[in-house]
């Protein structure tokens, strides 16, 4: 059976429109800049054996789903899946969708090289 070769895109192939802009960015400062998500929602990240799991939290502190998966990819799919499906709004701030994917990634490359010591920031 052929495989299909995956497509990948370069740098060195791309054109850059004539309006392209550079931007250098700022250091990000974790006290001053951080915002919280307007819907009072937080996530708690785990590492269970082989898996990480997510809980859901409300603004009263309340789990709302838990979710767990291999993959940081399969976990915020899932999630963001089931915020659409129940239309649900836990997460409106794009910086909290960020960490989220940032501190999922964290925990999936802690149980790639055997470690169980992820903390979550």
């Amino acid at each position: 059976m052929a495989t299909k070769k995956k497509k990948t895109y370069h740098w060195a192939k791309q054109t850059v429109a004539p309006d392209c802009r550079i931007f250098e960015c700022r250091d990000y400062d974790d006290i001053k800049d951080f915002k919280r998500d307007p819907t009072g929602c937080y996530v708690l990240i785990r590492i269970e054996g082989p898996r990480i799991a997510v809980a859901v939290c409300d603004k009263k502190h309340s789990i709302l789903a838990v979710f767990r998966g291999r993959r940081a990819q399969d976990i915020y799919q899932a999630i963001f899946e089931h915020e659409k499906k129940y239309r649900l709004a836990w997460f409106k701030e794009k910086t909290h969708i960020a960490y989220l994917g940032k501190e999922l990634k964290k925990a999936e490359l802690a149980i790639a090289s055997g470690r169980r010591d992820y903390l979550q920031e």
